[in-house]
This record gives structure tokens, sequence and C-alpha cells, in this order.
């Protein structure tokens, strides 16, 4: 198992990553549905309290990608893509990585111009991004919705891409990412 990548194939810290991220983003997009319709509780903060948690680990986990991406080489496109397509998955790309920051951020600052303390798993208190700001709140909580949102669009276009390379053309790109 190689650490680095190769022309045909995701090294072993870039494949964790993604794999990590995608169970961590998948999972934090049902339990941000779910958690917005308890009632009312100390469980509610509780379970918004891991919310934010996991959200920061996720956003540390970007950086970690991020910096990975930037010093590791990417497998080679199979040959004989479409230019439109190779561009297509550029961007969508960097849109995804994009909102690997965007989301935890804005979610960082709704808690902050919340007026609400935000605290890594009890266990370090994080600055405040700004000060209580009701309509900052309410820009960041939307920022952090469709972001959301639109990450979920990305991945199942992602997800989608990744099959038709698998099924119809047949050639090693899902295989690369496997483990």
């Amino acid at each position: 198992m190689s650490l680095y990548s190769t022309a045909t194939r995701w090294g072993a810290p870039a494949r964790a990553l993604h794999w990590v991220m995608a169970v961590g983003i998948a999972g934090m997009v049902g339990y941000g549905l779910w958690m917005t319709g308890l009632p009312p509780s100390m469980r509610k903060l509780n379970v918004y309290a891991l919310h934010k948690s996991v959200g920061i680990t996720l956003l540390g986990l970007a950086v970690l990608r991020l910096a990975w991406r930037l010093f590791d080489r990417r497998p080679e496109p199979p040959p004989g893509q479409p230019a439109l397509q190779l561009a297509a998955a550029r961007i969508a790309h960097a849109a995804t990585y994009a909102l690997l920051f965007v989301i935890p951020l804005s979610g960082w600052l709704y808690n902050s111009a919340s007026g609400f303390p935000l605290s890594w798993f009890k266990l370090y208190n994080l600055p405040k991004l700004s000060e209580s700001d009701p309509a900052l709140k309410a820009l960041a909580h939307q920022i952090h919705e469709y972001g959301a949102w639109t990450l979920v669009a990305l991945v199942v276009l992602h997800a989608a891409a990744a099959l038709k390379h698998h099924y119809v053309d047949r050639d090693q790109t899902l295989r690369a990412m496997l483990p």
C-alpha cells in the first residue's frame, strides 16, 4: 500500500481522508436534519454540541486533506476523456473543497453570532468569530444550510460519475479510490 498517489491510484492517506470525510459528511447531514426537529431540552443542547464538535473536526480534516492534495500527485484521468467532462470534474472538485471549508466555518460563525460559546468535545473552547448579531446569525445560518444542500448535490453527482466510470466507461477511476 503506497503512501503517495501514483499515475493510476490514490495513495493511502488520500483514500483514507476521502472515505473518512465522506462518512463524516453523510453522518453530519443526517444528524443535522434530525437534530433540528428536537424539542428544546438539555438533550438538544448536547446533540448540537456534538454536531459542532464533529463539524470542527471535519474542518481540521479538510485542512489536512487540502494540504495533502497540494503535496501529493493526482492519478491521471483515463485516456480519451472529453475536455468538457474533465473541466466539469475540476469545477465540481473545487466547489466541493470550498464547501468543506464554508460549511463548518459558517456553522462556527452562526454559533458565534448567536452568542453561544463553542467547545470542541468539551476539551477546548474556540474563539468567537463575531459578537452577537441577529443579521449575521441569519446570514450564516443560510450559508450553512444551503451550503450543506449544495454539498449533498455535489456528492450525489460525484458518486454518479464514479459509478458511470465503473459501469459504463469500465475504467479504473473508481478502483483508484477504493481501499
